[in-house]
C-alpha cells in the first residue's frame, strides 16, 4: 500500500527548513517522491506507517507534526467533486488541510469565515481527517486556516489541490 505524507510547518517564512528533495533522495528503496518545497512526500513501497512516521520524525532537524495518510485515500479524495463542476478561478485556491486524527466532532458544513461580512475562507466539506474548501488570495486567510486545529480539535496541516492532485497523479492507478 503507498502512503503518503505531510509534514507540517516547514520552510515557512525561513523557520524549520530543510529541503524536502534530498530528503526523499535518501528514501530511493522505498521509492519515495517528493511533492514541492511544502514537506509532502509519496512513498510508493510497502511499509508499515508508524514505521515510516517514527523514521522521518527520526531524520527531521527539528521537531514537526507527521501525518501519514494511505495513498488510496488521497485518490478517492481527488476523485470527489467538491466544488459543484465549477471552473477553478484565480481569485480563489482551493486547497485540502489533513488532519492528524479524525475529529471527534466537527462543525456545521459549509462554514465561511469569518462569520461575517465577506468571507475569506470557505470550507465546504469534511470527509474523514480530510477538510476541503477554497480561500481568497489574501494574507488574511493563513490566519483563518491556522483556525482549522481548533475548529476540528486536531492540528492540521493544508496543501493546495493542485498539490493533492500531484500526489494522486504520483500515486499512478496502482493498488494505493
Amino acid at each position: 500500500m503507498s502512503l503518503v505524507v505531510f509534514v507540517r510547518g516547514i520552510n515557512v517564512g525561513g523557520h524549520r527548513t530543510f529541503r524536502p528533495a534530498a530528503f526523499a533522495a535518501r528514501w530511493r528503496d522505498l521509492d519515495a517522491v517528493n511533492i514541492g518545497a511544502a514537506g509532502t512526500f509519496v512513498i510508493r513501497h510497502p511499509v508499515g506507517a508508524a514505521w515510516l512516521r517514527a523514521e522521518i520524525r527520526r531524520r527531521l532537524p527539528f521537531v514537526a507534526e507527521v501525518m501519514v495518510c494511505p495513498g488510496r485515500e488521497i485518490r478517492r479524495l481527488v476523485a470527489r467533486d467538491f466544488f459543484g463542476g465549477r471552473p477553478a478561478r484565480r481569485d480563489l485556491v482551493r486547497f485540502v488541510s489533513v488532519l492528524a486524527r479524525r475529529p471527534r466532532s466537527a462543525p456545521r458544513l459549509p462554514m465561511a469565515l469569518p462569520s461575517r461580512g465577506r468571507w475569506v475562507l470557505q470550507v465546504l466539506a469534511r470527509e474523514g481527517r480530510y477538510v476541503v474548501g477554497h480561500h481568497r488570495r489574501r494574507m488574511q486567510a493563513i490566519g483563518w486556516l491556522g483556525r482549522l486545529d481548533t475548529l476540528f480539535g486536531a492540528p492540521a496541516t493544508t496543501r493546495s489541490w493542485n498539490t493533492m492532485t500531484a500526489i494522486a497523479a504520483a500515486l499512478g492507478n496502482g493498488a494505493a
